[in-house]
């Protein structure tokens, strides 16, 4: 059996022409290393929970994805931080949502799955468990960047223009290469065919009342099952849990008998656009095959089979 990886960094309105090459050659980077950092555990027949939660971390502490280091902020100004791990082998699970100080919020999620007798926690709840485990801790200001305040600052600009009502960021808001969707995510099959998938976001930009999108949602953003596939969605989160985006595309695979590529595409391109849901996933199945599929004109994503080159990209071609 061959292990297989896959990553995504979020989905949405990424075009060539508003993105600084120098940028992207950054982003790429990496994702270049998000999949080094778990294809090495899966090299050493590591477990595919640990290869996902590895390659997380290395896109939470990156600056250029909504996740982490670099987090947008919600209307308050403060940044809000979700996640989610699944075991496809037990289907156990752990989740986060609203914690503002832990510094890798899917090893906190990983905790929850590991080391209580719950599947998801939030706010101080989460972060009072997270100091019991030992999980490390920072201050608020090092998921702060100045590229997601100014973009508060704008979007909130427009709102008070009457231009957005409790918008979202679109790029075409503040001419900048921004995504929509800002999400970032991890699924592996390992080789002793067992799967899991994790996700990690600072939700939406400007985002209130304490939102919570599908990231932290098993079912929704995050799902993993070894008869099935791995799954880790990306985008507007209010349809991906109407939808039950990641566990449908395993229920189709159990009940239709369909494929993995054929259950992804008919709930990303067909359930989603029919309900005005953009976004993304990515998903392994027990055999090591992957798919990608989004409805938006970018998706920062890569993915690797053991032996074969990696592939990383960001627009859709």
């Amino acid at each position: 059996m061959k292990y297989s990886l896959a990553i995504h960094g979020g989905a949405g309105t990424l075009r060539p022409e508003d993105f600084p090459e120098a940028q992207a050659r950054e982003t790429r980077a990496h994702l270049h290393d998000a999949l080094t950092a778990g294809s090495a555990i899966l090299a050493q027949d590591g477990s595919a929970l640990q290869a996902v939660e590895a390659a997380v971390k290395v896109l939470e502490n990156s600056p250029h994805f909504n996740a982490g280091h670099g987090a947008v902020f919600n209307h308050d100004s403060v940044i809000e931080l979700d996640a989610s791990i699944m075991d496809g082998t037990t289907l156990a699970a752990g989740a986060i949502a609203g914690v503002q100080h832990v510094k890798n919020p899917i090893t906190l999620a990983r905790e929850v799955m590991l080391r209580s007798q719950h599947v998801f926690l939030v706010g101080e709840g989460a972060e009072a468990f997270a100091k019991t485990c030992g999980v490390e801790m920072v201050d608020a200001s090092y998921f702060h960047t100045d590229r997601r305040l100014r973009e508060l600052r704008a979007l909130q600009a427009l709102e008070a223009a009457g231009t957005k009502r409790f918008g979202t960021l679109e790029a075409s808001d503040l001419k900048i290469p921004d995504k929509k969707f800002g999400t970032v995510g991890a699924v592996a099959c390992d080789r002793a065919g067992h799967l899991a998938a994790a996700t990690s976001t600072g939700g939406l930009t400007n985002k209130r009342w304490g939102r919570v999108g599908d990231c932290p949602i098993i079912g929704a953003g995050t799902y993993a099952d070894d008869t099935t596939c791995a799954v880790s969605a990306t985008g507007h989160g209010e349809y991906f849990i109407r939808a039950c985006v990641a566990s449908d595309i395993g229920a189709r695979m159990r009940y239709l008998g369909v494929s993995l590529e054929e259950a992804a595409n008919d709930v990303v391109n067909g359930t989603l656009v029919k309900l005005g849901g953009k976004g993304g996933i990515i998903a392994v199945d027990a055999q090591g095959n992957i798919t990608l599929p989004f409805n938006t004109n970018g998706m920062y994503r890569g993915a690797l089979r053991e032996g074969a080159e990696a592939f990383v990209g960001i627009y859709r071609d």
